[in-house]
């Protein structure tokens, strides 16, 4: 149980003269204000932000804006909410700014993510090319791939639509396929 009998600026107060000392030039108080309130900006920048590694970066920023502006400090103030506030302003701030990044629109010269102008051709040269191809087959050739490629249908569900033998739709399955592979060739290389 904490005594009663501490007073309760006593902290405010080794704060004050710490912030005194860090104006004088004293690089060691500065380091023993931040580690006096290193763990509750931690806490703090976590709540705000939700990620780790932005509540550290962000306790960083904080402190060494806080000793940019240390100079200006008013020590009849406390340094503890002065310092939480600039912590939480520039962690909205930071907050805001990642939504902004979010929400902005891809740059011009940035990659995009779908294909390229030349990959879409190339699509398309492709698919007009297999067309083509395929409309070259003769008409039961054509079918037959068309069943088994398109529709997944097994030779002998083809042979029954067909009226014709599995050995035969077979046959016609792999002479289709030896001239399609012949007419894109090119398209290989």
């Amino acid at each position: 149980m904490a005594n009663r009998s501490t007073p309760v600026e006593a902290p405010a107060a080794d704060d004050r003269e710490l912030v005194e000392r860090v104006k004088e030039g004293d690089a060691s108080a500065y380091d023993a204000l931040v580690l006096r309130h290193l763990a509750r900006a931690t806490r703090i920048a976590r709540r705000l932000l939700g990620n780790v590694e932005d509540a550290e970066d962000l306790v960083q920023e904080a402190f060494m804006r806080a000793l940019a502006r240390l100079g200006s400090f008013d020590t009849t103030r406390p340094f503890a909410p002065w310092f939480y506030k600039l912590l939480i302003n520039t962690g909205l701030n930071a907050r805001k700014a990642r939504a902004l990044r979010a929400a902005e629109p891809e740059r011009g010269d940035a990659p995009s993510r779908g294909a390229s102008p030349l990959e879409l051709t190339e699509r398309r040269e492709i698919r007009e090319r297999f067309a083509a191809a395929l409309a070259a087959l003769p008409p039961r050739q054509r079918l037959v791939v068309s069943m088994f490629e398109v529709d997944g249908l097994s030779s002998l569900e083809i042979a029954a639509s067909l009226g014709i033998s599995p050995e035969t739709v077979r046959w016609h399955h792999h002479q289709a396929r030896h001239a399609l592979r012949a007419a894109l060739a090119a398209l290989r290389g």
